[in-house]
Protein backbone atom coordinates (compact mmCIF):
# COMPACT_ATOMS: atom_id res chain seq x y z
CA UNK A 1 0.00 0.00 0.00
CA UNK A 2 2.89 2.37 0.78
CA UNK A 3 4.31 1.76 -2.65
CA UNK A 4 1.01 2.62 -4.34
CA UNK A 5 0.70 5.75 -2.20
CA UNK A 6 4.18 6.87 -3.25
CA UNK A 7 3.30 6.33 -6.89
CA UNK A 8 0.21 8.46 -6.61
CA UNK A 9 2.17 11.18 -4.75
CA UNK A 10 4.82 11.32 -7.43
CA UNK A 11 2.31 11.68 -10.20
CA UNK A 12 0.37 14.26 -8.19
CA UNK A 13 3.39 16.55 -7.75
CA UNK A 14 4.49 16.46 -11.36
CA UNK A 15 4.60 13.61 -13.83
CA UNK A 16 6.54 15.87 -16.17
CA UNK A 17 9.53 15.86 -13.81
CA UNK A 18 9.46 12.07 -13.40
CA UNK A 19 9.34 11.04 -17.06
CA UNK A 20 12.84 12.17 -18.02
CA UNK A 21 14.29 10.24 -15.08
CA UNK A 22 12.59 6.87 -15.61
CA UNK A 23 12.45 4.49 -18.55
CA UNK A 24 9.26 4.02 -20.55
CA UNK A 25 8.29 0.74 -18.89
CA UNK A 26 8.22 2.23 -15.35
CA UNK A 27 6.36 5.30 -16.58
CA UNK A 28 3.66 3.20 -18.23
CA UNK A 29 3.23 1.03 -15.18
CA UNK A 30 2.81 4.04 -12.90
CA UNK A 31 0.47 5.68 -15.34
CA UNK A 32 -1.72 2.57 -15.37
CA UNK A 33 -1.81 2.40 -11.60
CA UNK A 34 -2.69 6.06 -11.29
CA UNK A 35 -5.45 5.90 -13.88
CA UNK A 36 -6.88 2.70 -12.38
CA UNK A 37 -7.01 4.40 -8.99
CA UNK A 38 -8.92 7.26 -10.55
CA UNK A 39 -11.45 4.79 -12.02
CA UNK A 40 -10.82 5.82 -15.63
CA UNK A 41 -10.78 2.37 -17.23
CA UNK A 42 -11.34 3.75 -20.71
CA UNK A 43 -8.12 5.73 -20.50
CA UNK A 44 -6.24 2.63 -19.35
CA UNK A 45 -7.32 0.93 -22.54
CA UNK A 46 -5.94 3.84 -24.50
CA UNK A 47 -2.61 3.92 -22.66
CA UNK A 48 -2.05 0.19 -22.29
CA UNK A 49 -1.60 -0.74 -25.96
CA UNK A 50 2.14 -1.04 -25.68
CA UNK A 51 2.35 -2.75 -22.28
CA UNK A 52 0.31 -5.91 -22.45
CA UNK A 53 2.35 -7.52 -19.68
CA UNK A 54 1.27 -4.95 -17.14
CA UNK A 55 -2.25 -6.21 -16.48
CA UNK A 56 -5.08 -8.32 -17.81
CA UNK A 57 -6.95 -5.15 -18.71
CA UNK A 58 -4.04 -4.04 -20.80
CA UNK A 59 -3.86 -7.42 -22.54
CA UNK A 60 -7.52 -7.26 -23.44
CA UNK A 61 -7.16 -3.74 -24.74
CA UNK A 62 -4.27 -4.88 -26.93
CA UNK A 63 -6.60 -7.35 -28.65
CA UNK A 64 -9.29 -4.68 -28.86
CA UNK A 65 -6.90 -2.20 -30.36
CA UNK A 66 -6.01 -4.61 -33.15
CA UNK A 67 -9.35 -6.29 -33.68
CA UNK A 68 -9.01 -6.57 -37.43
CA UNK A 69 -5.58 -8.20 -37.34
CA UNK A 70 -6.38 -10.55 -34.49
CA UNK A 71 -9.68 -11.66 -35.94
CA UNK A 72 -8.18 -12.34 -39.34
CA UNK A 73 -5.44 -14.48 -37.83
CA UNK A 74 -7.57 -16.35 -35.31
CA UNK A 75 -10.64 -17.11 -37.39
CA UNK A 76 -9.11 -19.76 -39.72
CA UNK A 77 -7.59 -21.63 -36.78
CA UNK A 78 -10.80 -23.00 -35.23
CA UNK A 79 -12.30 -23.51 -38.67
CA UNK A 80 -9.43 -25.66 -39.90
CA UNK A 81 -9.27 -27.52 -36.62
CA UNK A 82 -12.95 -28.38 -36.82
CA UNK A 83 -12.60 -29.55 -40.41
CA UNK A 84 -9.64 -31.78 -39.61
CA UNK A 85 -11.39 -33.32 -36.62
CA UNK A 86 -14.51 -34.04 -38.61
CA UNK A 87 -12.57 -35.61 -41.48
CA UNK A 88 -10.47 -37.78 -39.21
CA UNK A 89 -13.51 -39.03 -37.32
CA UNK A 90 -15.12 -40.12 -40.59
CA UNK A 91 -12.73 -43.06 -40.72
CA UNK A 92 -9.41 -42.57 -42.42
CA UNK A 93 -6.43 -44.66 -41.37
CA UNK A 94 -3.89 -46.56 -43.42
CA UNK A 95 -5.12 -50.04 -44.23
CA UNK A 96 -2.78 -52.76 -42.99
CA UNK A 97 -0.86 -54.80 -45.53
CA UNK A 98 -2.17 -58.36 -45.70
CA UNK A 99 -1.08 -61.44 -47.58
CA UNK A 100 -2.25 -61.82 -51.16
CA UNK A 101 -2.80 -65.46 -50.32
CA UNK A 102 -2.10 -68.40 -52.63
CA UNK A 103 -4.60 -67.40 -55.34
CA UNK A 104 -3.89 -63.81 -56.48
CA UNK A 105 -3.30 -64.43 -60.20
CA UNK A 106 -1.30 -61.20 -60.17
CA UNK A 107 1.96 -62.58 -61.53
CA UNK A 108 3.48 -63.35 -58.15
CA UNK A 109 2.91 -67.11 -58.34
CA UNK A 110 1.97 -69.85 -60.78
CA UNK A 111 -0.99 -72.14 -61.24
CA UNK A 112 -0.48 -75.44 -62.99
CA UNK A 113 -2.15 -75.50 -66.37
CA UNK A 114 -3.44 -71.92 -66.31
CA UNK A 115 -2.28 -68.36 -66.35
CA UNK A 116 -0.86 -66.98 -63.12
CA UNK A 117 -1.38 -63.35 -64.11
CA UNK A 118 -4.91 -62.32 -64.97
CA UNK A 119 -3.88 -58.67 -64.79
CA UNK A 120 -2.12 -58.80 -68.14
CA UNK A 121 -5.06 -60.41 -69.93
CA UNK A 122 -7.38 -58.29 -72.06
CA UNK A 123 -10.76 -57.90 -70.40
CA UNK A 124 -9.55 -57.69 -66.80
CA UNK A 125 -10.63 -54.03 -66.59
CA UNK A 126 -14.33 -54.38 -65.84
CA UNK A 127 -16.93 -53.49 -63.24
CA UNK A 128 -19.03 -56.67 -63.27
CA UNK A 129 -16.61 -59.39 -62.24
CA UNK A 130 -19.12 -62.26 -62.08
CA UNK A 131 -18.48 -63.68 -65.59
CA UNK A 132 -15.32 -65.50 -66.61
CA UNK A 133 -13.48 -63.62 -69.34
CA UNK A 134 -10.50 -65.69 -70.47
CA UNK A 135 -11.43 -69.16 -71.73
CA UNK A 136 -15.12 -69.31 -70.80
CA UNK A 137 -18.12 -67.10 -70.15
CA UNK A 138 -19.40 -68.88 -67.05
CA UNK A 139 -21.09 -66.51 -64.61
CA UNK A 140 -20.46 -67.05 -60.90
CA UNK A 141 -23.71 -67.45 -58.97
CA UNK A 142 -24.42 -66.30 -55.44
CA UNK A 143 -25.94 -63.42 -53.51
CA UNK A 144 -25.46 -60.17 -55.42
CA UNK A 145 -23.10 -57.55 -53.96
CA UNK A 146 -22.37 -54.12 -55.43
CA UNK A 147 -19.41 -52.74 -53.56
CA UNK A 148 -17.96 -49.24 -53.81
CA UNK A 149 -14.42 -48.71 -52.54
CA UNK A 150 -13.13 -45.20 -51.85
CA UNK A 151 -9.35 -44.83 -52.01
CA UNK A 152 -8.03 -41.93 -49.92
CA UNK A 153 -4.70 -40.41 -48.92
CA UNK A 154 -4.31 -40.55 -45.14
CA UNK A 155 -1.48 -38.00 -45.36
CA UNK A 156 -3.74 -35.38 -46.95
CA UNK A 157 -6.79 -35.31 -44.65
CA UNK A 158 -8.41 -38.24 -46.44
CA UNK A 159 -8.33 -36.60 -49.87
CA UNK A 160 -9.60 -38.93 -52.63
CA UNK A 161 -6.99 -40.52 -54.86
CA UNK A 162 -8.15 -40.31 -58.48
CA UNK A 163 -6.60 -42.40 -61.23
CA UNK A 164 -5.57 -45.27 -58.97
CA UNK A 165 -6.39 -48.83 -60.02
CA UNK A 166 -7.96 -51.41 -57.71
CA UNK A 167 -7.76 -55.14 -58.41
CA UNK A 168 -10.45 -57.09 -56.54
CA UNK A 169 -10.70 -60.88 -56.31
CA UNK A 170 -12.28 -63.48 -54.03
CA UNK A 171 -13.62 -67.03 -53.86
CA UNK A 172 -16.95 -68.24 -55.24
CA UNK A 173 -19.96 -69.52 -53.26
CA UNK A 174 -18.24 -72.88 -52.82
CA UNK A 175 -15.03 -71.36 -51.46
CA UNK A 176 -13.06 -71.97 -54.67
CA UNK A 177 -10.82 -69.56 -56.60
CA UNK A 178 -10.87 -69.21 -60.36
CA UNK A 179 -7.64 -70.00 -62.25
CA UNK A 180 -6.56 -72.23 -59.34
CA UNK A 181 -9.05 -74.60 -57.70
CA UNK A 182 -11.37 -73.88 -60.65
CA UNK A 183 -8.62 -73.58 -63.30
CA UNK A 184 -10.84 -73.19 -66.35
CA UNK A 185 -12.71 -70.20 -64.92
CA UNK A 186 -11.63 -66.58 -64.52
CA UNK A 187 -14.62 -65.13 -62.71
CA UNK A 188 -14.60 -62.94 -59.58
CA UNK A 189 -11.53 -60.98 -60.66
CA UNK A 190 -11.41 -57.47 -62.08
CA UNK A 191 -9.77 -54.06 -62.15
CA UNK A 192 -11.35 -50.62 -61.96
CA UNK A 193 -9.82 -47.10 -61.98
CA UNK A 194 -10.82 -44.60 -59.30
CA UNK A 195 -12.81 -41.56 -60.39
CA UNK A 196 -12.49 -37.96 -59.16
CA UNK A 197 -14.00 -39.07 -55.84
CA UNK A 198 -11.43 -41.84 -55.46
CA UNK A 199 -14.13 -44.45 -56.01
CA UNK A 200 -14.51 -47.72 -57.88
CA UNK A 201 -17.59 -49.95 -57.95
CA UNK A 202 -17.67 -53.70 -58.57
CA UNK A 203 -20.65 -55.95 -59.14
CA UNK A 204 -19.91 -59.35 -57.66
CA UNK A 205 -21.26 -61.98 -55.24
CA UNK A 206 -20.96 -62.55 -51.52
CA UNK A 207 -17.87 -64.74 -50.97
CA UNK A 208 -18.17 -68.07 -49.17
CA UNK A 209 -16.55 -69.04 -45.89
CA UNK A 210 -14.05 -71.80 -46.54
CA UNK A 211 -12.27 -73.89 -43.95
CA UNK A 212 -9.71 -72.01 -41.85
CA UNK A 213 -10.53 -68.44 -42.93
CA UNK A 214 -13.01 -65.76 -42.00
CA UNK A 215 -15.05 -64.67 -45.10
CA UNK A 216 -13.13 -62.03 -47.03
CA UNK A 217 -12.27 -60.31 -50.29
CA UNK A 218 -8.75 -59.58 -51.54
CA UNK A 219 -7.61 -56.38 -53.18
CA UNK A 220 -4.51 -54.68 -54.50
CA UNK A 221 -4.14 -50.96 -55.19
CA UNK A 222 -1.89 -49.55 -57.90
CA UNK A 223 -0.99 -45.91 -58.49
CA UNK A 224 -2.05 -46.17 -62.14
CA UNK A 225 -3.85 -48.47 -64.55
CA UNK A 226 -0.65 -49.06 -66.51
CA UNK A 227 1.01 -50.41 -63.37
CA UNK A 228 -2.00 -52.59 -62.63
CA UNK A 229 -2.27 -54.25 -66.03
CA UNK A 230 1.44 -54.90 -66.09
CA UNK A 231 1.01 -56.71 -62.78
CA UNK A 232 3.68 -54.66 -61.01
CA UNK A 233 4.21 -52.11 -58.26
CA UNK A 234 1.14 -52.53 -56.07
CA UNK A 235 1.18 -49.82 -53.40
CA UNK A 236 -1.08 -51.85 -51.11
CA UNK A 237 -2.18 -55.47 -50.83
CA UNK A 238 -4.88 -56.09 -48.27
CA UNK A 239 -8.24 -57.74 -47.52
CA UNK A 240 -11.83 -56.87 -46.61
CA UNK A 241 -13.69 -58.73 -43.86
CA UNK A 242 -17.33 -59.46 -44.56
CA UNK A 243 -19.67 -58.16 -41.80
CA UNK A 244 -20.73 -60.98 -39.48
CA UNK A 245 -24.46 -60.20 -39.48
CA UNK A 246 -24.62 -60.43 -43.27
CA UNK A 247 -22.49 -63.58 -43.24
CA UNK A 248 -24.98 -65.30 -40.93
CA UNK A 249 -27.92 -64.16 -43.05
CA UNK A 250 -26.43 -65.15 -46.40
CA UNK A 251 -25.00 -68.48 -45.25
CA UNK A 252 -28.36 -69.55 -43.82
CA UNK A 253 -29.20 -70.58 -47.39
CA UNK A 254 -27.31 -73.88 -47.44
CA UNK A 255 -28.50 -74.71 -50.93
CA UNK A 256 -26.67 -71.67 -52.31
CA UNK A 257 -23.76 -71.68 -49.83
CA UNK A 258 -23.55 -75.36 -48.84
CA UNK A 259 -20.55 -75.34 -46.49
CA UNK A 260 -20.20 -71.73 -45.38
CA UNK A 261 -22.33 -71.81 -42.21
CA UNK A 262 -20.36 -74.76 -40.88
CA UNK A 263 -17.00 -73.19 -41.75
CA UNK A 264 -17.97 -69.82 -40.30
CA UNK A 265 -18.91 -71.45 -36.99
CA UNK A 266 -15.29 -72.57 -36.62
CA UNK A 267 -13.62 -69.16 -37.00
CA UNK A 268 -13.93 -65.55 -35.84
CA UNK A 269 -12.20 -62.36 -36.91
CA UNK A 270 -10.04 -62.48 -33.78
CA UNK A 271 -9.00 -66.09 -34.40
CA UNK A 272 -8.45 -65.58 -38.15
CA UNK A 273 -4.80 -65.85 -39.15
CA UNK A 274 -5.01 -62.66 -41.25
CA UNK A 275 -7.36 -60.33 -39.36
CA UNK A 276 -6.60 -61.64 -35.89
CA UNK A 277 -3.67 -59.33 -35.13
CA UNK A 278 -5.33 -56.13 -36.40
CA UNK A 279 -6.54 -53.27 -34.21
CA UNK A 280 -10.22 -52.53 -33.72
CA UNK A 281 -9.84 -49.41 -35.88
CA UNK A 282 -8.24 -51.40 -38.69
CA UNK A 283 -10.96 -54.05 -38.59
CA UNK A 284 -13.63 -51.36 -38.62
CA UNK A 285 -12.19 -49.85 -41.80
CA UNK A 286 -11.62 -53.26 -43.40
CA UNK A 287 -15.24 -54.28 -42.81
CA UNK A 288 -17.60 -52.95 -45.50
CA UNK A 289 -20.89 -51.35 -44.50
CA UNK A 290 -23.70 -53.33 -46.11
CA UNK A 291 -27.40 -52.74 -46.67
CA UNK A 292 -29.86 -55.03 -48.42
CA UNK A 293 -30.92 -58.66 -48.28
CA UNK A 294 -30.02 -61.98 -49.90
CA UNK A 295 -33.04 -61.76 -52.21
CA UNK A 296 -32.55 -58.13 -53.27
CA UNK A 297 -28.77 -58.16 -53.06
CA UNK A 298 -26.47 -55.97 -51.02
CA UNK A 299 -24.94 -52.53 -51.51
CA UNK A 300 -21.60 -52.23 -49.76
CA UNK A 301 -19.09 -49.44 -49.14
CA UNK A 302 -15.61 -49.34 -47.67
CA UNK A 303 -12.73 -46.87 -47.37
CA UNK A 304 -9.20 -47.85 -48.35
CA UNK A 305 -6.59 -45.64 -46.73
CA UNK A 306 -3.13 -45.25 -48.26
CA UNK A 307 -0.23 -43.17 -46.98
CA UNK A 308 0.98 -41.42 -50.14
Amino acid sequence: MTHHHDDHSDHGHGMAEDLPRFNALIARRRALQWFAGAGTAALVAGCGGGSGSDSDTSSVSTVTGSTTTTTTTATPTPTSTTTTTTTTSSGCIADPTETAGPYPADGTNSASGSTSNALTVSGIVRSDIRPSFISSTTVATGVLVKITLTVVNVNATCAPLAGYAVYLWHCDRNGLYSLYSVPTESYLRGVQVTDANGQVTFTTIFPAAYSGRYPHMHFEVFSSLSNAISGKYAVLTSQLAMPLAECNTVFADTSLYPTSARNLAQVTISSDNVFGDNTAAQIAQQTPTMTGSPSAGYVATAVIGIAV
